[in-house]
């Protein structure tokens, strides 16, 4: 789940399986093929593919795996039409839910969705239901642990960057970017500091949180959560829960 949350953070840093890494490649071939196909197969000349192929190389993607997957999006390689769509709803406690789908059979994904949501005690709701408690932005998160510059210097180094926000979560930092200014604020953040970055992509950041403090609810949501991520046809879930840490590591 991508997002601001400590559920997020902890997320991201979950060890994959060789079966989970092997959904992901697929997911963000996806992700690929579409970027190419709208945007063209050079990523000088693509923002969405250059990042999309650095995200896959740090995932250990095969450079071949990223070739086939722009050759398809640029007809060179005949393949599946793929359509990209969104989905909203509520999850265990009235948490908000956004996923973003990359699909070939909208009919297809739909049943499944509903039927995941409803199966663990959530409810898909219609267009609009929830995405307007969401902002589209640039999300860095630094270790504290990691970083080889003082918080001082990285939050001076990133408003002089163009950064919109930082938020210290007390073991890291969170720099929040317009997305048209993220490259530029990443890559000078790792020229002026050396960063090394936990979670660093353009995502679905809520405007408010609900913190759940009910251990049973914490379960309920991220089984939901899990399951979502888990399908083939779902390339990304957000939502609008944090869990506290007392809690969190009770899970």
């Amino acid at each position: 789940m991508a997002g601001h949350s400590k559920w997020a953070n902890i997320k991201h840093k979950k060890a994959r399986t060789d079966e989970k890494r092997g959904k992901a490649f697929t997911k963000i071939g996806k992700e690929i093929i579409i970027a190419a196909r709208e945007g063209g197969g050079d990523p000088d000349g693509n923002p969405r593919l250059k990042l999309l192929i650095q995200k896959a190389k740090a995932m250990n993607m095969p450079n071949d795996n990223i070739n086939r997957a722009i050759q398809r999006g640029t007809g060179e390689i005949e393949g599946d039409i793929l359509e990209e769509i969104n989905y909203e709803g509520y999850g265990p406690g009235g948490v908000a839910l956004m996923l973003d789908i990359t699909t070939d059979n909208r009919n297809r994904t739909a049943a499944d969705i509903r039927h995941l949501f409803s199966k663990y005690g959530g409810n898909l709701g219609e267009t609009g239901c929830v995405g307007w408690m969401f902002k589209r932005k640039g999300l860095l998160e630094i270790s504290k642990e990691d970083m080889k510059a003082d918080v001082e210097e990285v939050e001076l180094n990133a408003i002089e960057a163009g950064a919109e926000d930082i938020r210290d979560n007390g073991s890291s930092l969170e720099i929040i970017t317009d997305p048209d200014s993220f490259e530029s604020v990443k890559n000078s953040l790792e020229e002026a500091c050396k960063i090394e970055w936990v979670f660093a992509d353009i995502t679905m950041i809520p405007e408010n949180t609900v913190e759940v403090q009910d251990l049973d609810m914490a379960r309920k949501i991220i089984k939901l959560v899990d399951v979502l991520e888990d399908h083939d046809d779902v390339q990304d879930v957000y939502a609008n829960f944090s869990i506290p840490d007392d809690i969190m590591g009770k899970l």
